[in-house]
């Protein structure tokens, strides 16, 4: 009998774990058996490993073959086990040697090819942080492994390149490189989804308010939502966001991308990190799994782990299903959202920034005077009953945005463009960071309360102008920290050391009653 070991990684939810592939040559009837938890594409690894083996001029012997995938007691899925399930069957036949400081990731096609998997960046992380040498993955995958420093990549197309680096006898080895046509345009890059490239904030006439909290929020990271009627520039503003938004830092590049290459499902090459935030804006048909994540048997992520320090634009939010916005409380205080299964728990990256649009009515002509709306008083009400109290109470940025007049949209001088916004918002964020550094703090969106109340000191007119507000408008005490958070992105933007009286009003005039618009 003879054994021989590889590794691999499994994935569950956005987190990797390493996985030893052992494989046994013994006697008795031939077969082949996979041990280890295997869900379906992976048990079907059986049938491509026999004929990528062969067709690589390397069958596999006519012998009983355990393959144990470990540790058992961990679900394994996907298919990016067959490189290494493959080679360790081979070196048990001691037709090679398998290296124990060398890791297999890549999918098998019948004729041998080596095949993209998700999930390589974060893989090759963890072989990075195990001590591994170097990583064998598909040329598709070589850019983004080599993303990761420290670590050999070896980039390869076909399973004979790997049997013949691994030192079986070239000889015997058959190698097909087919062909590969160029990719599409567009398809290939390492950018995950985002808004348009072609939108920028000079093509959005008027709107001056709306503009003005899109760059606070940009400043600062502060959720918003913008509520008028169709057509009045809510979805193109709320593209724009990413436009004039800092670039991800390296820490949140690397989590950002690793999120990418997970969800992203294997197409396409992923060869550069992440900078600029994603931008994920799901349909208001999205379920509550699409969203924050779910399934059964294997935890997905949902779409606020793939806007992980990013955006999530909900357009037509008050038609999202009732329920579903409510889900996401937990997550937009606590940055993470933990998933409950009966098989399996997971907690998943979720800091996002929630930006919302919606109109104010089914008609969406509740705006002005109202003479135009012909909704009842009940079908307004319901329709805005979707967006709960809970939920607008999170979020710090609340506008009314009415249509732009005629004369203004056809008017032909320059807007402001985003690059000049963008400028803007560096400096708000470096005046932000200079305060807020000492506490590891990103944007001021992110104090949290002890260090707001305690450590952040204003005037006392500050204070009295505060109290006054949150009386008159009987704000909670989540509301009003949410206040006083943007009140200091303000005086970041007027280069001020402390939020003044003027400061807060204009963070108040910003946080409107959108339920009565």
């Amino acid at each position: 009998m003879s054994t021989a070991r590889t590794s691999a990684v499994a994935l569950h939810g956005v987190s990797a774990s390493l996985v030893e592939v052992e494989a046994d040559l013994g006697n008795g009837i031939p077969g082949f058996v996979l041990l280890g938890l295997p869900d379906a594409s992976l048990s079907e690894a059986r049938e491509r490993i026999k004929a990528a083996a062969r067709n690589s001029g390397i069958p596999l012997a006519n012998r009983k073959l355990t393959v144990n995938l470990s540790p058992a007691t961990l679900p394994k899925y996907g298919s990016a086990f067959d490189l290494a399930i493959v080679v360790a069957a081979l070196a048990a036949d001691q037709q090679l040697l398998a290296s124990p400081g060398t890791l297999y990731m890549a999918e098998l096609g019948l004729d041998g090819t080596l095949r993209p998997v998700p999930g390589v960046l974060p893989a090759v992380q963890l072989a990075r942080a195990h001590g591994f040498d170097q990583v064998i993955v598909a040329e598709e995958n070589g850019a983004e492994a080599r993303l990761v420093g420290g670590i050999e990549v070896i980039a390869l197309r076909h399973l004979g390149q790997v049997l013949a680096y691994c030192g079986a006898a070239k000889d015997q080895i058959t190698t097909y490189l087919r062909h590969r046509p160029p990719q599409p345009p567009g398809e290939a890059g390492g950018h995950a989804a985002g808004a348009a490239d072609d939108v920028d904030l000079c093509l959005v006439n008027g709107q001056q308010e709306a503009r003005l909290a899109l760059e606070l929020a940009a400043a600062g990271g502060h959720h918003l939502i913008m509520v008028g009627p169709a057509g009045a520039g809510k979805t193109m503003l709320a593209k724009c966001l990413p436009t004039i938004m800092p670039p991800l830092d390296e820490l949140q590049a690397l989590e950002a991308t690793a999120v990418h290459s997970i969800t992203r499902g294997g197409a396409g090459e992923l060869d550069e990190l992440q900078r600029t935030p994603p931008f994920v804006a799901p349909h208001h048909t999205a379920s509550r799994s699409a969203l924050i994540g779910g399934g059964t048997a294997q935890l997905i992520p949902g779409a606020i782990t793939r806007a992980h320090h990013g955006i999530l634009f909900l357009d037509e939010a008050a038609q999202f299903h009732t329920g579903v916005l409510d889900a996401l409380r937990q997550p937009i205080e606590e940055g993470y959202i933990n998933l409950a299964r009966i098989r399996g728990h997971q907690r998943l990256p979720a800091r996002f920034q929630l930006i919302m649009a919606s109109n104010p009515c089914p008609c969406g002509k509740n705006f002005g005077t109202g003479t135009g709306c012909t909704c009842t008083p009940m079908a307004r009400r319901r329709y805005f009953a979707r967006l709960s109290g809970p939920i607008l109470d999170r979020v710090d940025l609340q506008v009314r945005v009415n249509p732009v007049p005629q004369a203004q949209l056809l008017n032909s001088a320059p807007n402001e463009s985003s690059a000049q916004v963008r400028e803007r918002v560096m400096g708000t964020r470096a005046r932000s960071q200079a305060r807020l550094g000492k506490f590891s703090i990103a944007c001021n969106a992110q104090i949290p309360t002890q260090i707001l109340k305690n450590e952040l000191n204003y005037p006392a007119k500050t204070r009295a102008a505060l109290e006054q507000l949150a009386t008159r408008r009987g704000l909670s005490a989540r509301a009003i920290h949410r206040l006083l958070r943007v009140a200091w992105t303000v005086a970041d933007q007027q280069e001020h050391t402390a939020p003044t009286a003027d400061d807060l009003a204009i963070a108040g005039h910003l946080r409107q009653n959108v339920e009565s618009s």
